[in-house]
């Protein structure tokens, strides 16, 4: 190698040796990952956020309103022996519970009697808790008579409409007038309501507010 060639190799080494220790240098006063921080406390901020339970002093439906044979629970707050894990409301709408003794639970709501049981039990208990839950509906009842395959009394469940009791009750005979359907409907004063169901236009889409939600004591009737 020529004298020139190897001084400008001996210059080189030197440049580069520099380039490479400031590129270290850089590189150790970086943080390790940098960008890791932001999703991760991102992350732990949506797992920790507090999500929506359902109440749990909410046990019942306030709006139903307790009949006759319905069954409930009644819970009195460390107190076993006056509660009762089921007991039926009798013929005349009463329950019977220690200490608290006849109780009228019919027309009542659940919220309505866990109030009135609560009244009874304070010459006797102080500052009673109770619950009431309604295990079983047995008084929402409706009938169904006429040309169906199963015509009967059936108990409400959800938010039945004639069509769904027109099923469950088995569907038509062969006979049937579908057209002349109607519904007795109870009024409050003891007259009734008749209300009209042509089954052949609803299930076409007409007339849709003739399927009615089913009430206690309504009473499908189809010629």
């Amino acid at each position: 190698m020529n004298r020139d060639g190897l001084r400008m190799r001996q210059l080189a080494i030197p440049v580069l040796a520099t380039i490479l220790s400031g590129a270290l240098a850089a590189q150790a006063t970086t943080p390790a990952n940098p960008p890791a921080q932001s999703p991760a406390s991102s992350s732990s901020t949506s797992t920790t956020a507090p999500t929506p339970v359902a109440d749990p002093a909410k046990g019942h439906d306030d709006s139903f309103v307790i009949g006759n044979d319905d069954v409930l629970a009644i819970n009195v707050w460390k107190e076993p022996d006056v509660s009762r894990p089921s007991i039926p409301v009798r013929s005349d709408g009463k329950i019977s519970l220690p200490l608290a003794g006849e109780v009228q639970a019919a027309g009542l709501t659940p919220l309505k009697l866990e109030q009135a049981i609560a009244a009874k039990l304070q010459n006797f208990i102080s500052q009673p808790e109770v619950t009431v839950i309604v295990q079983q509906i047995n008084s929402q009842k409706y009938n169904v008579l006429g040309q169906v395959a199963r015509p009967g009394t059936f108990v409400i469940t959800n938010s039945l409409t004639v069509l769904d009791a027109i099923a469950l009750a088995g569907g038509f005979r062969d006979f049937a007038k579908q057209k002349s359907i109607y519904v007795l409907r109870q009024n409050a004063d003891g007259t009734q309501t008749r209300l009209p169901f042509n089954y052949k236009e609803v299930v076409k889409g007409k007339n849709p507010e003739q399927n009615v939600k089913i009430q206690p004591k309504d009473t499908i009737v189809v010629p």
